[in-house]
């Protein structure tokens, strides 16, 4: 099941990052609104914390999904070359078997 959200992932965190500094400004106070209320402003305020708090949060998942990926990309990596191992072992096997039952019927038939 999370193997169909892997290619989704990897299209969207390397853009998770940029959505947040962009979004940061936007949450930016401006100086003349509200100065006359100090309660709004220190709520104002908190909410810029926070939401900057979140965007580097943000940030640092993104990083982190981004070197899960990777991580990903080289244990497939590993496990295709282990599997077609095995399969020129099977096939190798396979071929030995066959030879050897050839010779069974030849010796046998002769």
């Amino acid at each position: 099941m999370a193997i169909q959200f892997l290619p989704i992932i990897k299209a969207v965190a390397p853009y998770v990052a940029q959505v947040a500094a962009y979004a940061i400004p936007a949450f930016t106070s401006k100086p003349e609104a509200m100065k006359a209320d100090p309660v709004l402003v220190k709520q104002i305020e908190e909410l810029q914390e926070a939401a900057t708090q979140n965007a580097q949060s943000i940030h640092v998942l993104a990083e982190n999904m981004q070197q899960a990926i990777t991580g990903f990309e080289t244990a497939a990596e590993a496990a295709k070359k282990q599997i077609n191992t095995y399969r020129n072992l099977l096939l190798l096997a396979f071929g030995l078997s066959a030879l050897s039952i050839l010779l069974s019927i030849y010796l046998l038939l002769r």
